[in-house]
């Protein structure tokens, strides 16, 4: 499908139709972030004008209603990305704990700048605020999933994993459990009596 034509496949608009089905009649346009959502997922990672221009029409609204939704929200992209979206967090916890390390290990790694895609599609970085991880900090959100505890060699490995084919396991990439301090727990380790 080209960047001048959109329509939801069948098991978008059946996933489509789902959502809008949550929502009492005359108020299906609340289904706008989730048909959002869908198109950019079955559009390869962005929102073309035709997508945003479909959802419009499924929803019943102002084409330019749809694009101030879609403008408004970071996690819309509006023009094409990589197939691995690198979204490196640098506020100021991950930056604290080195994230412009990390972003320097990506930007090393890859040959590209933020806002930048490979040559090859493969990857896109961009700089985010707050992916809402601070205690695993820093942290990079690949598409979907929390890569956390990040440092320039484990940064490297990650995109290495990428770049072949591979699913590396989302969340801590050092020896924690998920949240828990790292070295494990400093209090509360008794019930306190005798």
């Amino acid at each position: 499908m080209s960047a001048a034509s959109f329509a939801f496949d069948a098991a978008h608009k059946a996933l489509a139709d789902a959502h809008i089905a949550k929502y009492p009649p005359g108020r299906q346009q609340s289904a706008v972030l989730a048909l959002l959502d869908l198109a950019q997922r079955q559009n390869g990672g962005w929102l073309s004008q035709a997508a945003m221009d479909h959802v419009a029409d499924v929803l019943g609204m102002a084409p330019i209603k749809v694009y101030e939704v879609a403008t408004f929200y970071t996690m819309f992209n509006l023009k094409p990305v990589g197939k691995h979206l690198l979204q490196v967090c640098t506020t100021t916890p991950c930056w604290l704990r080195g994230s412009d390390k990390v972003l320097g290990a990506c930007r090393r790694k890859l040959g590209i700048e933020v806002g930048e895609t490979t040559g090859d599609g493969q990857f896109t970085i961009v700089e985010v605020e707050c992916l809402g991880a601070c205690v695993n900090a820093p942290v990079i959100q690949v598409n979907d999933d929390y890569f956390e505890d990040l440092d320039e060699a484990s940064t490297e490995r990650l995109l290495d994993a990428l770049a072949r084919g591979e699913q590396p396991k989302p969340g801590p990439q050092i020896a924690r459990q998920t949240s828990a301090p790292v070295g494990g727990a400093t209090t509360l380790k008794g019930t306190g009596r005798g």
